[in-house]
């Protein structure tokens, strides 16, 4: 299981937020290309990178922020705000081993399978933020989490088995950033309805514990952000579960 860990980076500062709230912001910081160099001192082979300000307005998207980061010698994945075929292409330009797309993976999946096409499928993931219903079903959101699908993502997943998409992030909003535990029941029925994704947990890890329940459940990968920079434990040590 790749550990990614995570760096948040708004208007060039190193932040987290709660629940995907630009008005709960916590700052961890303003040197991000630092925290990146720590993270690969600690023996990370990957980052994920959320460029806030590229999906708050993708007219300030952080090229150059990718670009120095990915010159630590760290394998970039990241998002934020993709919308167009020159944003990925500008991304991976810069030297990002991953473009990562939202919304855009929820309300025009063609889209994102010509993208594949062309990129090739280690270059592109879909991320799904998803609210669970009260029947338990997950629903994709939308815009920063403020518009819900229609569409189940389990159905969603089925248009794009042909597709080639091979990587995607999952996220219970519930959990994003608030150190609760991850949905572990949303990992295990995901890899049941797709167990050929790679998938990335993201959202809610807070020990490493929680780390431990994840790998045993045989996910790719898990994104931690928040958990590290309070200090729950450290690189080290989750790399070592």
């Amino acid at each position: 299981m790749i550990l990614y860990p995570a760096i948040d980076v708004l208007d060039g500062r190193v932040v987290r937020l709660a629940k995907g709230d630009f008005d709960a912001v916590t700052e961890y910081g303003d040197n991000p290309v630092a925290v990146a160099e720590q993270f690969k001192a600690a023996g990370a082979d990957w980052l994920h990178l959320v460029d806030l300000s590229g999906a708050r307005d993708g007219a300030r998207r952080q090229q150059d922020l990718v670009r120095a980061i990915a010159d630590v010698g760290l394998k970039v994945q990241t998002g934020g705000g993709v919308r167009t075929r020159e944003d990925v292409h500008a991304i991976l330009k810069a030297g990002a081993s991953r473009a990562v797309i939202g919304s855009l993976a929820v309300s025009e999946p063609q889209t994102v399978i010509g993208w594949i096409a062309e990129f090739g499928s280690e270059q592109i993931a879909a991320a799904f933020d998803v609210k669970i219903a009260d029947n338990g079903v997950a629903y994709p959101t939308l815009r920063g989490w403020t518009e819900q699908s229609v569409t189940p993502l389990a159905d969603l997943l089925s248009e794009y088995r042909l597709g080639g998409l091979s990587h995607a992030l999952a996220t219970d909003v519930a959990r994003d950033g608030m150190l609760e535990g991850p949905n572990l029941e949303l990992y295990q029925d995901l890899a049941h309805i797709r167990a050929d994704m790679n998938w990335q947990a993201s959202g809610g890890v807070s020990s490493l514990d929680d780390l431990r329940a994840l790998k045993a459940q045989g996910l790719s990968g898990v994104i931690i952000g928040r958990a590290l920079f309070e200090g729950r434990f450290t690189l080290e040590e989750a790399l070592a579960c």
